[in-house]
């Protein structure tokens, strides 16, 4: 499969998250926000960093250029162009634009995502949990701000297989990144009364539910209902949706995947998850909050997946919090 830059950019913990056409989104490792993780670490502009040159301005593909190969020795940040907009700081969630570079051959690493129109990826300025190299180039500066940053691929990519993307170690990585706008990280719609006979559903002050199984028997058929009714864009069949959620197991209550646990939002098109959670998503506007109980027809089926067995129920809490095509 082509890797695309939405792996790249939430490195740590979206590589799993890119669900195959027969899935939900799958669990992922747990990543530990740190003082130091949010803390800027402004890194300085230097000559690798001073050579990657661009042809376009802010918000087009910038179809940047260097003398290759490239070598550096540390994380090194160039700020093109420099924006009015509020201060990135540790923690904040950002919508960006991204393409990277094998500074070594010249190549792109993938192809490019978020300029001319096409959607953003959304990152959390967390060094803990996503890819180093991109939360050291956004953060501390203004948004609407054009950033270079070049480095050696095991210090901008962490803990990251580097072979999916088939570079070494020592080779140099160049990102040219536009950080567009400050994200939603919760449903902010207003509140539904709760429908009878679905879970209740408790959120904490962030945002994260906790989902409570009614005493009963699930039921037969796939089951939605709003919790909260945003006021956004209507989500289409195909597009491109970044949502907050937990999925937990009718049978026991205990949750089985939620991106609340893996410290970011996931981004995935409606058509590669599993019926259920498509359902969920196609035809509700960002914003709102849904509640969705899957039978296994409409989940994982006969053969079930991981922790799901091929008789479980599942119940997801999504909030939808963009939506692209």
């Amino acid at each position: 499969m082509r890797k695309t830059l939405s792996v790249l950019a939430a490195g740590l913990v979206v590589a799993a998250l890119a669900a195959c056409s027969s899935g939900a989104p799958t669990a992922t490792p747990t990543p530990t926000t740190s003082a130091a993780s949010l803390k800027c670490e402004n890194v300085k502009p230097g000559s690798v960093s001073d050579s990657v040159k661009v042809a376009s301005s802010f918000g087009a593909d910038p179809k940047a250029t260097f003398t290759a190969p490239l070598k550096s020795t540390k994380l090194e940040r160039t700020v093109i162009s420099k924006g009015d907009g509020e201060e990135v700081k540790g923690g904040d969630s950002i919508d960006i634009a991204l393409a990277a570079y094998n500074g070594t051959t010249g190549e792109s690493i993938a192809a490019s995502a978020g300029f001319d129109g096409q959607p953003a990826q959304t990152v959390k300025v967390d060094a803990n949990a996503f890819v180093p190299g991109i939360v050291r180039g956004v953060e501390c500066l203004p948004l609407k701000s054009r950033i270079a940053i070049a480095g050696p691929a095991k210090d901008m990519f962490g803990n990251v297989d580097l072979t999916q993307f088939k570079l070494k170690d020592t080779d140099t990585v160049v990102f040219v990144m536009d950080t567009v706008s400050k994200a939603i990280t919760k449903a902010n719609g207003v509140s539904v009364a709760p429908t009878a006979g679905f879970p209740t559903v408790k959120l904490a002050s962030d945002g994260a539910p906790t989902i409570t199984i009614p005493k009963a028997d699930p039921p037969t058929e796939t089951k939605i209902a709003l919790l909260k009714q945003g006021d956004g864009e209507v989500v289409q069949p195909g597009d491109t949706v970044t949502v907050q959620y937990t999925g937990v197991l009718w049978r026991n209550g205990k949750a089985f995947d939620s991106s609340w646990a893996s410290g970011a939002p996931a981004s995935f098109q409606t058509t590669g998850v599993v019926p259920g959670f498509k359902k969920a998503l196609e035809g509700q506007k960002v914003g709102s909050q849904v509640i969705a109980i899957v039978p296994p027809a409409d989940g994982y089926g006969s053969k079930g997946n991981g922790d799901v067995k091929a008789t479980d129920t599942m119940v997801f809490v999504i909030d939808i919090l963009k939506t692209t095509r």
